[in-house]
């Protein structure tokens, strides 16, 4: 078992200095998308403040500030690149919340794709399953997930030539008993439809919507990633 990462205490937060980034694949993939959800932790979580700085720079915050990830990337780097900065995902908030309404999914039967940037906080793999349930989403595990998850395959790219990243995804894929695979990292969504499986995007889910393909390549994705990195 990976070594576990405790969340912070979400009635701990200054909420004064309360941040929530959506990160750089998601503001790319549906930049709408992010403000919903900042929309949602407005009207049901608290006068939280947006935040665009992209992760891989200074977030340039006062010490105590806190950044409510929707990325597992960003959370990572966040918490362990830059000092005083304390981070918690979306789905720990979403899940404490009692107010939001969510749509009813009416028993699809979907497995769950854990992020490899959350292996270590298996309260987030607990927040995620407790959201879908509330949506009415039949469970099915894999054998490889929470704590023991695997990466999706993306995180290859650049050190091995594109063909075997495209073979660990198709692995990966392989590994879920669903068709319908649920993810909570953007570049997750990519992979998962690259090895046969229909992605469901987190986000996507509780605002009702069918999630989208991404990019159609490797190479395309990834530069769209490094341009929105430049520039944020």
């Amino acid at each position: 078992m990976a070594n576990v990462i405790p969340s912070i205490d979400i009635k701990e937060i200054d909420m004064s200095l309360c941040f929530f980034n959506p990160g750089c694949a998601m503001s790319i993939y549906k930049p709408e998308g992010t403000k919903k959800m900042y929309k949602l932790l407005q009207e049901h979580f608290g006068d939280v403040k947006y935040h665009n700085i992209c992760c891989h720079h200074n977030p340039e915050l006062q010490p105590g500030s806190t950044i409510i990830n929707n990325c597992a990337g960003c959370d990572r780097r966040f918490r362990t690149l830059y000092d005083k900065v304390k981070t918690i995902s979306f789905w720990e908030i979403l899940d404490s919340l009692e107010s939001v309404p969510l749509p009813d999914w009416a028993g699809l039967k979907m497995s769950v794709h854990d992020s490899c940037s959350f292996r270590e906080k298996p309260q987030v793999h607990m927040a995620v399953r407790n959201i879908l349930k509330k949506m009415g989403v039949e469970l099915v595990e894999s054998e490889f997930s929470g704590t023991k998850s695997i990466c999706c395959g993306d995180s290859l790219y650049g050190t091995v030539p594109n063909r075997l990243v495209y073979e660990a995804e198709k692995r990966r894929a392989e590994q879920f008993p669903c068709e319908n695979v649920v993810v909570y990292c953007i570049g997750c969504v990519r992979s998962m439809r690259e090895g046969g499986k229909l992605s469901r995007y987190l986000p996507d889910l509780i605002f009702g919507e069918e999630t989208q393909p991404m990019m159609a390549s490797l190479d395309e994705y990834h530069r769209a990633l490094d341009a929105y990195i430049g520039t944020h």
